[in-house]
């Protein structure tokens, strides 16, 4: 009876098959989110953006070339130890296993840094992690696009350049640096002393413990130091907490410029008054406008399935900073699939070779109705970056303005630096990075 029934089933599944009906293929993606904690707010708008551009795929085109896009979350609180936790919980989902690992947290891709080159599973951080980590011979399966937080840092002091009026104007500036005291914060120190030494300018760092909601004694710091400029380098609870406090000590906003990871509305909002004239900088912009927004509005809030619960967060900077992980996402499978075959889900080995294949530019934004919402992108073997610009908008009192084009880092700088800290790390490993010449 058993072999006959498995004989039934064959045939039914031939018969399925032989009548056209595909069977679903399914491309899993491990989402070690973090919704609860003293960052949860920034977490929920950033998860639920891309989960909600997942959807709208899904809704709109029946996933990637037939392929449904799943997913399953994980609760890290932003905390390491949990981040690992959910990575090892993740990584054997799914067909073909977890095939990207994107922890939105700097702590947590260091965690895992030496775990994803043995499992084969493609880490990308965007906007965050390890910036040597743009050096694709070293690290293979790390991708830090977009820009990397040496490329940030060096972005704002060009556009400090640009307001003075021209980057010898900053000879002689104070600029006091109030960063995160993590890892995340002290990404900045060594490109900032360098630029520091090149430009003539002095930067003051002061930490600030985690989560940041008291902030009384460095501002009076800052008071006493008189900086012309501070680079606001928080997250979180810190962000407004640092707004508050530079108003009660009377230090103007619009001298204050902050980081990608203070330049969102759960950062101004919660400030009040006190947030007007502050200006950050960003990797994508908000809106609601752009056509890639509307289309999620259209075939996945219109019919009750969107993410998130405050409606009015959609269009905001995290919101759209999640679609941008999922139109790079989805922009990998798609390229890996021209490769490996389409209308099946890809291995995690299959995936690094779509994100290192990736070549998003304007013309193709425009096909995704992202044009202007974040800057084109080209990856290789050897930059693992890629795009390294940036835009900076200034709150007014209620929305974001942009208020300059895309701005470069100086990679005369930042690329040495990169080049010179992964070689380190390679000899310290034991690593022969990869010959790229060889691989193109």
């Amino acid at each position: 009876m058993k072999l006959k029934r498995t004989a039934l089933i064959g045939t039914t599944i031939a018969g399925l098959l032989a009548s056209g009906y595909a069977l679903a293929q399914e491309q899993f993606i491990g989402l070690p989110s973090y919704r609860v904690g003293p960052f949860g707010s920034n977490g929920a708008s950033l998860y639920g953006g891309w989960i909600d551009y997942m959807s709208m795929i899904n809704a709109r085109d029946g996933g990637v070339n037939g392929v449904k896009l799943t997913w399953e979350e994980c609760e890290t609180e932003y905390n390491n130890a949990r981040g690992v936790e959910c990575y090892e919980r993740l990584k054997g989902k799914g067909p073909t296993g977890n095939t990207t690992f994107q922890p939105l947290s700097t702590g947590i891709t260091y965690s895992v840094l030496e775990k994803v080159a043995q499992d084969k599973i493609p880490m990308v951080t965007i906007g965050y992690g390890r910036t040597d980590a743009a050096d694709g011979r070293v690290f293979p399966w790390v991708f830090p696009m977009i820009s990397t937080y040496w490329t940030q840092a060096s972005a704002i002091i060009n556009y400090l350049g640009q307001k003075e009026g021209g980057m010898d104007k900053l000879k002689g500036k104070k600029i006091g640096l109030l960063y995160h005291d993590s890892a995340y914060g002290k990404e900045s120190h060594a490109i900032l002393d360098k630029l520091a030494a090149k430009h003539g300018f002095t930067i003051e760092k002061i930490a600030v413990a985690n989560p940041g909601n008291e902030q009384q004694a460095q501002w009076l710091q800052i008071r006493q130091m008189k900086p012309d400029y501070v680079i606001l380098w928080g997250w979180g609870v810190m962000n407004a907490t640092a707004l508050r406090t530079a108003q009660k000590t009377g230090y103007s906003r619009d001298k204050i410029v902050g980081v990608w990871w203070s330049g969102s509305e759960e950062d101004t909002i919660p400030a009040g008054d006190a947030a007007k004239g502050y200006t950050a900088a960003g990797f994508n912009v908000a809106g609601a406008n752009y056509p890639v927004v509307q289309d999620i509005q259209k075939h996945v809030y219109a019919k009750g399935a969107g993410n998130m619960a405050e409606k009015d967060r959609v269009g905001s900077v995290l919101y759209n900073r999640g679609v941008v992980h999922g139109i790079i996402t989805v922009e990998a499978i798609r390229k890996a699939q021209e490769k490996y075959g389409k209308g099946k889900p890809m291995t995690g080995e299959q995936m690094r070779w779509g994100f290192e294949n990736l070549n998003i530019d304007n013309a193709r934004l425009s096909q995704l109705g992202a044009a202007g919402f974040m800057p084109d992108l080209k990856i290789t073997c050897a930059d693992h970056e890629g795009a390294g610009k940036v835009k900076f908008q200034q709150w007014d009192g209620t929305k974001w303005k942009v208020v300059t084009d895309w701005i470069s880092g100086d990679q005369s700088v930042v690329r040495p630096m990169i080049e010179e800290s992964a070689a380190a790390y390679a000899k310290e490993k034991g690593i022969t990075p990869r010959d790229c010449l060889k691989e193109s």
